[in-house]
């Protein structure tokens, strides 16, 4: 196969974006556009807020900027920013007045954490975990990572990282206690069954694999995306699809994956979606709407679909299994998306800094804005507390058994 070029799991590597989920150092459940290529010239704290409030006049969505008169903040802020986190201050401040969940400055070492998601290279332990009422669960453990030789084990429930309780902190928060610099220690409480636990894990440079193949039950390809964030994706997909080409059928697995780079959605939409056909409509400042359509490729996935979702499958997995539900392409499975329908730009600023702006929203192919909305998927399944206890993945087994259907009906 030619290798064309072109991130309710969290992958704890010491980023955020995630949020494997690959836990990236991007806001949560975002599609971000690609960040353009500039100097990161250093200028004055002031000029560098100065400069964030233009960008953010003249890009962000809403032309009104939430119906404030932006120029209150220039005024409020000139002449009092002296330094680099005076500056900061004042960006969040003014980008909070936005009330946009996904708009955000980035300092130096935000930025250079982003872009290492990107890369998919992150420094951490290498664990996937999910927050089920309250309590952090470590679903499964990547090979050769630290938390493997640290003995850390699927079904463990993390109590505490270096003293501090994580009972009823979000995934993010937990992800920030784990985060260090390489070759840093880091103390992870756990309980095993009734066995209370301190493992001394040392924080490592991971490589990431954000897509997962195997075949099941013999003829069901089975791929799981656990982020659209790096830029290795499209050929790891690829890979998975070679891996799984003699099967009839498969399952797609974006639970868990709260969104990334919006090309590579766009990349595995197109192997499904025909030549022509709209992928996803992008609405822009002022209303302006262009679409992305399918370009011809050297083949297509023509084999009956499941598509694994739930309340974490956002953004750019939005994308991808609202346009494969809009052709009916694919059965979604499992529950309601996130609902997140927006677009990031990663604008690189001056002083090694960078924003993610929102510029835009998007629409599936049939015009369907999803945005607090959400995918419902065409077969609902819950995921319980005793199926994770009991290492019962009902959701995976029932797409099998609808797959098993589709695909004898297909013959």
């Amino acid at each position: 196969m030619k290798k064309t070029q072109s991130i309710i799991f969290i992958v704890l590597v010491l980023v955020l974006f995630a949020l494997n989920k690959i836990f990236m150092s991007v806001s949560n459940y975002e599609v971000t556009e690609m960040p353009e290529m500039v100097d990161h010239d250093h200028i004055s704290s002031q000029k560098l807020f100065d400069s964030t409030w233009k960008i953010i006049r003249d890009n962000y969505y809403d032309a009104e900027l939430n119906t404030q008169a932006w120029n209150r903040w220039k005024e409020h802020y000139h002449g009092k920013i002296k330094t680099d986190e005076d500056a900061k201050v004042a960006i969040d401040t003014m980008l909070a007045s936005l009330n946009d969940p996904y708009s955000r400055y980035m300092s130096k070492s935000e930025y250079s954490e982003q872009n290492n998601s990107i890369n998919s290279k992150i420094t951490g332990i290498g664990v996937n975990i999910t927050s089920i009422a309250g309590k952090i669960y470590i679903v499964n453990v990547m090979e050769g990572t630290p938390a493997q030789f640290a003995n850390l084990l699927p079904k463990d429930i993390i109590l505490a990282i270096d003293g501090k309780e994580v009972n009823g902190l979000s995934l993010s928060e937990v992800a920030n206690l784990v985060r260090g610099p390489e070759n840093s220690f880091v103390n992870i409480t756990i309980m095993r069954n009734s066995d209370k636990l301190v493992k001394r894990v040392m924080r490592k440079e991971i490589k990431i694999k954000t897509v997962k193949s195997s075949v099941i039950d013999k003829n069901i390809g089975y791929i799981q995306i656990t982020s659209f964030i790096g830029s290795t994706t499209p050929n790891e997909f690829l890979e998975a699809l070679e891996k799984t080409k003699d099967t009839t059928g498969l399952i797609l697995d974006l639970r868990g994956n709260t969104g990334g780079l919006l090309p590579n959605a766009i990349f595995i939409a197109n192997l499904f979606i025909p030549e022509g056909h709209n992928i996803v409509s992008i609405v822009g400042r002022n209303g302006y709407k262009y679409n992305i359509n399918a370009q011809d490729t050297e083949f297509g996935i023509k084999k009956p679909t499941i598509v694994l979702v739930d309340g974490n499958s956002a953004s750019a997995s939005e994308i991808l299994s609202g346009a494969l539900k809009d052709y009916n392409k694919a059965k979604l499975l499992g529950t309601k998306t996130y609902g997140k329908g927006m677009v990031q730009k990663i604008i690189p600023m001056p002083n090694e800094t960078g924003l993610n702006l929102t510029v835009a929203k998007y629409l599936t192919p049939k015009g369907t804005d999803i945005n607090q909305k959400g995918i419902t998927p065409d077969i609902k399944v819950e995921f319980s507390l005793n199926d994770v206890k009991n290492n019962n993945d009902t959701q995976l087994q029932t797409a099998k058994d609808v797959l098993s259907k589709m695909m004898l009906s297909k013959k």
